[in-house]
């Protein structure tokens, strides 16, 4: 696959079992293709990814299996379901044969006005065919930190909701409906359909023109990574999409096109999770829910990450990869990352090249990274610090954006701090590193003493702003006392230094 243009005008996707056809324009996302098909369950509700009201079920793959997976289907791309396999609440059940979760919603009440059901549906639906919920075992364990979660008598985690709102049911019934779903019954045809592998992503190359401006638009998915770099290499100006969880709403919401997609979310190369002796290196474009599942609690401090970036149905299309390159000052693997000293693995047709993440950005949605480059890993040195957390805080405890973000990586032997690692966002014009606190805690005793000296120099580390999440004086005094809470987080994981004071 090339720069140049092909004769392809139509995408096919198997929609409720019915092969269905997807003619352009490219921007369009998938919320507007099912629509315009008749298949009005699913509704624009915040065009942002944040109501759930727009939520379908997508065939994943799930090891030899599939998975079905929860997405905002208002920022994903149609022409991204090409040759994939969809669900809407419409082909899980209807008035005459109601499928279980519905079945739950209707007899507790789990509905008034109607207009978020459908999304609520699809969500739930994905966790009642989450193969771990029958797996108590397993259950424990999901997603690193059952603090962080509120899971029913039968496995249902709760968080498989955080994307879905309701503004007039009431969040009581709906919980109810979803802790009295049982397990699938022994026919059930999705249930069945996981033994069966997922759709292959199958290789797009769609070229319509806009229909409100007349511009031309192109949504190319290449066979393979070498693919995609020969593509940059000669179109640089070339838009490289993942998860599309950033791109939807410039979509959307500021009615942003580009010229030339390119899909690089489901590339193999770019998939894979690798464990070694010295190093564990993540694929670009995998997902945050699988890394969730593939890490498997490897990596402590992105366990701890993982349950705060914004919702299950955000994290299920949104990719490691994709929330590094935006850039952003306010992404949530950025100051984890850092903490965890990570580099980045940058790819083109010239070859590769390591970048320390700390050098990575370079100013506001700025980067090293070159036009014609890709990240395709991202690569985590080992062993990893004993002592970590990762603090987020924003208006929402889930589902939101940071005013601050905090990752600390920190080693302690004999009551001594010997390696501090701290990694800043929403402080700065970039993610940052907390280099003059790391200084200030290396060499001196793990005691609230320290803490407490470093927390004046940790108060003063980047250069933060008043808006409208927080002001400046605000973000100062959160990063002031995250170091305290730090300390207090790893109490009886040390032993005491002599005078260590816990008062």
């Amino acid at each position: 696959m090339t720069a140049e243009i092909t004769e392809q005008t139509r995408c096919q996707v198997t929609v409720n079992g019915t092969a269905r056809e997807f003619t352009g324009p490219p921007h369009t996302n998938a919320l507007n293709f099912l629509r315009g098909e008749g298949l009005t369950g699913a509704k624009e509700g915040c065009a942002e990814g944040e109501c759930g009201a727009c939520a379908i079920l997508v065939a994943r793959p799930d090891g030899q299996g599939t998975r079905w997976t929860a997405l905002n289907s208002c920022l994903l791309p149609a022409a991204a379901l090409d040759g994939q396999e969809v669900l809407t609440a419409e082909g899980l059940g209807g008035p005459g044969d109601l499928h279980p979760v519905q079945e739950q919603l209707a007899e507790r009440g789990g509905s008034q006005c109607g207009y978020c059901t459908p999304g609520f549906v699809c969500s739930m639906a994905a966790e009642y065919y989450r193969p771990e919920r029958a797996e108590p075992s397993r259950n424990a364990e999901h997603d690193g930190q059952l603090a962080e979660h509120e899971c029913g008598p039968n496995g249902f985690d709760l968080h498989a909701l955080s994307g879905n709102l309701c503004r007039c049911t009431g969040y009581r019934p709906i919980r109810d409906a979803a802790y009295a779903l049982g397990q699938p019954e022994a026919g059930d045809e999705l249930a069945l359909r996981r033994q069966q592998a997922a759709p292959a992503p199958a290789v797009t190359d769609l070229y319509r023109a806009d229909t409100p401006t007349g511009e031309p638009g192109r949504y190319r998915r290449p066979a393979s990574l070498e693919q995609a770099l020969q593509i940059l290499a000669e179109e640089p100006d070339v838009l490289p999409i993942a998860g599309g969880t950033d791109w939807g709403v410039e979509v959307n919401l500021k009615g942003a096109r580009a010229r030339s997609l390119l899909a690089i979310d489901r590339l193999a190369e770019l998939r894979q999770i690798q464990v070694r002796q010295d190093r564990i290196v993540i694929g670009a474009a995998c997902t945050l829910s699988e890394l969730e599942r593939g890490l498997a609690g490897r990596v402590p401090l992105l366990g701890q990450l993982f349950g705060q970036f914004a919702s299950r149905l955000i994290r299920n299309g949104a990719t490691i990869g994709g929330n590094l390159g935006t850039g952003s000052p306010i992404g949530d693997t950025p100051p984890a990352l850092l903490a965890l000293e990570a580099e980045l693995v940058l790819s083109s047709t010239a070859g590769q090249r390591m970048v320390p993440l700390s050098q990575y950005f370079t100013g506001y949605r700025q980067t090293v990274k070159a036009p014609e480059e890709l990240i395709t890993a991202i690569s985590i040195p080992s062993p990893l610090a004993p002592l970590t957390s990762f603090q987020k805080i924003a208006k929402r405890r889930f589902d939101d954006i940071s005013s601050v973000a905090i990752g600390y990586a920190v080693d302690v032997q004999d009551g001594v701090i010997t390696k501090a690692r701290i990694g800043l966002g929403g402080v700065a014009a970039t993610p940052l590193r907390a280099t003059a606190t790391e200084a200030m805690l290396e060499g001196r005793a793990w005691q609230l003493e320290t803490l407490h000296a470093a927390a004046e120099v940790m108060a003063q580390e980047g250069t933060p702003m008043d808006d409208h999440r927080a002001s400046s004086n605000y973000r100062k005094a959160m990063l002031g006392s995250s170091l305290e809470r730090f300390f207090a987080q790893q109490l009886g994981r040390t032993p005491a230094s002599k005078g260590e004071h816990h008062s």
